[in-house]
């Protein structure tokens, strides 16, 4: 069946597949390699606090759409097992950082105290700092049947995405801009493209380099996970402001106490989701030319933005 976006883009629904049960599958899939991927070592409290924060659950979004495209490329989950972990022992790092009192300050996360409250603000940076280390070491060491200069372009990619071209930089303007009235879309649309969007986009695009994908594939992947990101952050600020605690997971209400440049502080709650339905919309259109083996990767894209938490 094919229905219109908002801007007439084909949205293709296929009725057979159920996105939960493919989420789910991949999840467990994925926090078991996570499992595996960290034992406790000596000493033992940097090993315990890396893993408190890596195991804590969440939907696993990142490493799902590397396998996802991987897939679709026509590769294994067992090429891109690594690199998806290593995506979310990066992720895990960036909210590990941005909880700390010296950033976002916050006591909670996915449900449970954060790294910070239960180890200390020493130990906190300590294993985000290991946690970066980890992911390249496990995607360098542990990826097999893929040829080295494929592996090479991915870790330059992660690299390249936690740095200060990627999730450094959008967090430094992220902080510099608190405070201040006069911030425009502009300006916000370039710091979560770098302080969230990046992350999204190499979760994509990795999953198909690996799997040895045709650049113009490639190109089609990244527009579509550039769409998705951003469109990720804008319904992010959305339910900043309408959702619970609980259904967070999180402190609710943070970014308005914070006085951070928003969304809905700029648009309104009502046109950030439209905006947000157009970005989903367009990255859906990327995947025009794919079969059924795209239907995740479409549905994972009209999850985003009909989300709740």
């Amino acid at each position: 069946m094919v229905t219109r976006g908002e801007q007439g883009v084909e949205v293709r629904k296929n009725e057979s597949f159920s996105l939960a049960s493919y989420l789910e599958e991949k999840r467990l899939i994925v926090e078991s390699a996570l499992d595996s991927s960290l034992v406790i070592g000596n000493p033992a409290k940097i090993y315990e606090a890396m893993r408190y924060s890596l195991l804590a659950g969440g939907k696993r979004l990142r490493p799902i759409l590397c396998l996802a495209t991987c897939e679709l490329m026509g590769g294994s989950l067992e090429m891109a097992l690594p690199t998806a972990c290593a995506l979310e022992m990066i992720h895990t790092m960036s909210l590990i950082h941005d909880d700390l009192p010296a950033m976002d300050n916050d006591d909670y996360r996915r449900g449970k105290l954060t790294n910070h409250k239960v180890f200390g603000e020493d130990i906190a940076i300590l294993a985000g700092d290991g946690l970066l280390a980890y992911a390249f070491e496990y995607v360098a060491t542990q990826t097999r049947n893929v040829p080295p200069l494929q592996i090479l372009e991915v870790i330059a990619r992660l690299g390249r995405t936690v740095g200060a071209a990627g999730l450094v930089g959008g967090q430094v303007l992220d902080l510099e801009s608190a405070g201040k009235p006069d911030i425009s879309a502009e300006t916000l649309g370039f710091i979560h493209t770098q302080k969230t969007g990046a992350l999204l986009e190499t979760s994509v695009v990795s999953g198909a380099v690996l799997a040895g994908a045709k650049a113009e594939d490639i190109a089609k992947l990244a527009r579509y996970a550039q769409n998705i990101g951003l469109a990720f952050q804008i319904i992010d600020d959305v339910l900043d402001i309408t959702a619970t605690k609980e259904e967070l997971g999180k402190t609710a209400g943070k970014d308005l106490q914070a006085q951070k440049a928003t969304y809905p502080s700029l648009w309104g709650i009502e046109e950030s989701r439209q905006q947000a339905q157009q970005l989903i919309d367009s990255a859906i259109g990327e995947l025009s030319g794919y079969d059924e083996a795209a239907e995740p990767l479409r549905a994972i894209a009209e999850y985003i933005v009909n989300r709740k938490n």
